[in-house]
């Protein structure tokens, strides 16, 4: 019995968490700080737009929040595209409460999700 019950609760740890669902919002706001010039913009950039700012073009592809909370923790795929580069500088997911977690490194400009928009 006691072997069973051990198999079952290391079963269950085996098993994943629930995932938390996710809303999509009707469009995004980014940060873009320039480096050089010390210059920062806050974008909102509708869900499927692109948008341009100095030498950047920031396309959002989804901007995502947790469902009942759109004030909570934003996630938005980006691709971004530095002038006269065909291959983007960045291309992923972004979390806003971790921008750390999956940086655009590029030594001009930073670019960070702070969250979505929802109408």
């Amino acid at each position: 019995m006691t072997r069973l019950c051990a198999a079952f609760f290391a079963l269950l740890l085996a098993l994943p968490a629930a995932a938390q669902e996710a809303t999509n919002g009707s469009a995004g706001v980014v940060r873009v700080l320039d480096k050089i010039t010390g210059n920062v913009r806050d974008l909102e950039i509708p869900a499927g737009d692109a948008t341009r700012i100095g030498l950047l073009e920031i396309r959002l592809a989804e901007c995502r929040y947790p469902t009942g909370n759109p004030s909570g923790d934003a996630f938005a795929l980006l691709t971004v595209f530095y002038r006269g580069i065909a291959d983007p500088v960045f291309r992923g997911w972004m979390v806003a409460s971790a921008p750390a977690l999956n940086p655009m490194d590029h030594p001009r400009y930073d670019v960070w999700v702070l969250r979505c928009s929802t109408a």
